[in-house]
């Protein structure tokens, strides 16, 4: 099978080591506005577009969408100030992997359901703004996963139109049912982050292994 053309990266959990630093924004973000959540319930929305994520945890009412809009404030707030250099650090071996594959002539794109200005200050913190060819953010695209639209964003800023050429690498659910929808060649899990083996064998994909620094050997790029 021929080496893929772009390889699309997730961040946060795939590429990045950031701990529990999102359950704890969205769990801090739905209390301000009096809703507690049991943190196992988090696991259904992680990979998705946070906005999206806090649409369908808080409950229906007149001031839902206002709601929605305050604690998508607070979330992006908090970790705004959680992603610190002592508090976020790249998954081992993933700039390597990033880079080897750009030499090997190969384009990466990461992509991520945080938006711009948020994506903009973690790839800062991890001095990572000029790591991929190309970063895709939740905000950019008209749906999010498992939405094919972050995957297709990325092929088109790099030229890629064979969605077969394209490897897809997440550690949800959620992104590997958006690289099922874009009909990638290659849709690889990573148990690193957020779900587990046990769960993404649930999800349509090609690949599972344990660690970003597993991919390049799973798409044959040395």
């Amino acid at each position: 099978m021929p080496r893929p053309a772009l390889v699309v990266f997730d961040l946060v959990g795939t590429t990045v080591r950031a701990d529990d630093a999102v359950p704890r924004a969205f769990l801090a973000a739905l209390a301000a506005e009096g809703v507690t959540l049991d943190p196992a319930a988090l696991v259904e929305v992680r990979g998705a577009t946070k906005r999206l994520a806090l649409d369908r945890l808080l409950p229906p009412g007149p001031d839902h969408a206002a709601a929605v809009e305050r604690a998508y404030a607070r979330f992006t707030r908090s970790l705004h100030d959680a992603y610190r250099p002592d508090t976020v650090g790249p998954v081992e071996g993933a700039a390597t992997v990033v880079t080897g594959l750009r030499r090997a002539g190969v384009r990466v794109a990461l992509n991520t359901g945080f938006d711009r200005p948020l994506t903009d200050h973690l790839l800062d913190v991890l001095g990572w703004t000029r790591l991929a060819d190309v970063v895709v953010c939740g905000d950019e695209v008209a749906a999010g996963r498992p939405a094919p639209d972050l995957v297709r964003r990325a092929m088109a800023l790099t030229g890629v139109s064979q969605a077969a050429m394209v490897a897809n690498v997440g550690d949800t659910t959620l992104d590997l049912g958006a690289g099922a929808a874009a009909g990638v060649g290659w849709n690889i899990g990573v148990w690193s982050g957020a779900h587990d083996r046990d769960r993404l064998l649930t999800a349509p994909h090609t690949h599972l292994c344990a660690s970003v620094a597993d991919v390049p050997a799973i798409l044959g790029v040395r």
